[in-house]
């Protein structure tokens, strides 16, 4: 089975209709294994998640990727953002590995174009700044997708990287002068809101 989506599908509807999903293992080793036994037919409402994750880790390598390339940050915070870069390549493996384990084809970063405000890789202020933006749209859509998703095998690997974003996010919103936590329940994004909050970099 081969999938091929348009940006707003990717971003917005994902897949219509139920599809073969094996669940693959992370880098993490969670899942590891347990492609097989997790085999399932996904709802379409939880491959529309997982399409919206895929294309959110690919607006975050991208970032990532053209931040450090700037190279216009002091050593600390550029070891912090290719630490970043380093785990949403992991994230993005764990989960276009979803759709890739039954055959159907995850969007990759040529399926997009990415764009970004004027001045954000001007300094390391602007690249602070956004990288905190975007890892709380990042942690909002991952808790979404956790309190959306009706397929359970998927929870474990949603949850530990959904940890991961908010260490993200936590790390950029303290550097810039900013609390280290807040929050004692950290708002999810529904799929709409999510797509919403990508699309102006993502088309």
């Amino acid at each position: 089975m081969t999938t091929t989506l348009t940006r707003s599908e990717l971003l917005s509807r994902g897949a219509r209709g139920s599809a073969l999903v094996a669940v693959a293992g992370s880098s993490l080793g969670l899942l590891a294994g347990t492609a097989d036994a997790a085999a399932q037919s996904l709802p379409s409402s939880d491959l529309a998640y997982v399409r919206l994750l895929v294309g959110a880790e690919l607006l975050a390598g991208d970032f990532y990727g053209q931040a450090i390339a700037a190279a216009n940050s002091t050593r600390g915070v550029a070891g912090y953002l290719k630490r970043a870069a380093f785990n949403e390549q992991e994230h993005y493996a764990s989960v276009a590995g979803i759709l890739s384990g039954a055959g159907a084809t995850p969007a990759v970063a040529t399926d997009f174009t990415f764009s970004y405000p004027t001045g954000t890789f001007s300094g390391e202020r602007s690249i602070l700044a956004f990288a905190q933006k975007l890892e709380q749209i990042m942690l909002g859509s991952y808790l979404g997708a956790i309190a959306g998703v009706q397929s359970q095998s998927l929870l474990p690997a949603l949850a530990t990287i959904a940890a991961c974003e908010a260490q993200h996010s936590s790390y950029f919103g303290f550097v810039q002068g900013g609390k280290a936590f807040d929050l004692s329940f950290p708002p999810p994004l529904t799929i709409s809101e999510a797509s919403d909050a990508m699309a102006p970099y993502a088309q």
